[in-house]
C-alpha cells in the first residue's frame, strides 16, 4: 500500500468515530472533525514527546489544557464561541482579559517549532550544506539529493508543499533532514536499500 493510501485510510477511518449532532450546520460539522483529528493524531504526539523529554530529565510535567475534562468540555464549545472576537482561542483570550498582559493576551499564534527569523534559515542553511558535501554523512543515501539542494541552496523558499499537512516550511525541513543525520550518526543506524 503507497503512503498516500494508507494515511487517507486512517483519515477515513478516524471521520467514522468522530461524534456529531444530526443539528449540526455543515460548518460545525467540519470544525468538530478537524479538533477529533487534532486530538486523536496530533495531541499524541506532542504529550508523548512532552512525557518522554520531561522523564528523561527526571521532571514530573502536566499540560493543564490536555485534562480530560477541559478537552471535552472545550470539545463541545460551538465554533462562533470558540473563535470569539475571530481569533484563535478567542474564548480562552476572553476569559483570562484582565489577568494576562495585554502583549501576551495579544500576541500572535507562534507554533513551534516554526520560526521565521532570517538566522535560524542561514544556520539550518549553512548545516544542511555540510552534510550535503560530507560523503560520509548517513542520510545522503536516504535522500534525493539534488531536491534537497535545490530547497537549501534557495533557503527552503524551494520547498512550498509541505508534506500530510505539516507546519513545516523549507527552514523546518532543513532542520529536521539534520535531525535525522544526527540521530543515524549517533546511533550508527546502518540502513541497506
Amino acid at each position: 500500500m503507497r503512503l498516500e493510501e494508507l494515511v487517507k485510510e486512517n483519515y477515513d477511518a478516524t471521520l467514522k468515530n468522530v461524534p456529531n449532532l444530526e443539528v449540526e450546520s455543515k460548518y460545525t460539522k467540519r470544525i468538530r472533525e478537524l479538533v477529533y483529528l487534532n486530538i486523536k493524531w496530533f495531541m499524541v504526539t506532542l504529550l508523548t514527546r512532552k512525557d518522554r523529554m520531561s522523564m528523561s530529565n527526571s521532571l514530573e510535567v502536566r499540560v493543564p489544557f490536555a485534562d480530560y475534562r477541559v478537552v471535552e468540555y472545550a470539545y463541545n464549545i460551538p465554533p462562533e464561541m470558540r473563535f470569539a472576537d475571530g481569533r484563535e482561542k478567542g474564548i480562552l483570550r476572553r476569559a483570562l482579559k484582565g489577568i494576562l498582559p495585554e502583549e501576551i493576551l495579544l500576541r500572535k499564534k507562534s507554533p513551534y517549532p516554526k520560526t521565521h527569523n532570517p538566522k535560524y534559515t542561514e544556520v539550518v542553511q549553512k548545516w544542511m550544506f555540510n552534510i550535503l558535501s560530507d560523503k560520509t554523512s548517513p542520510i545522503l543515501d536516504l535522500i534525493d539529493i539534488n531536491e534537497v539542494t535545490k530547497i537549501v541552496s534557495s533557503g527552503g523558499s524551494y520547498y512550498t508543499k509541505p508534506w500530510f499537512g505539516q507546519l513545516m516550511t523549507g527552514p523546518q525541513l532543513m532542520a529536521y533532514l539534520i535531525q535525522i543525520d544526527a540521530w543515524l550518526r549517533l546511533y550508527k543506524v546502518q540502513i541497506e536499500i
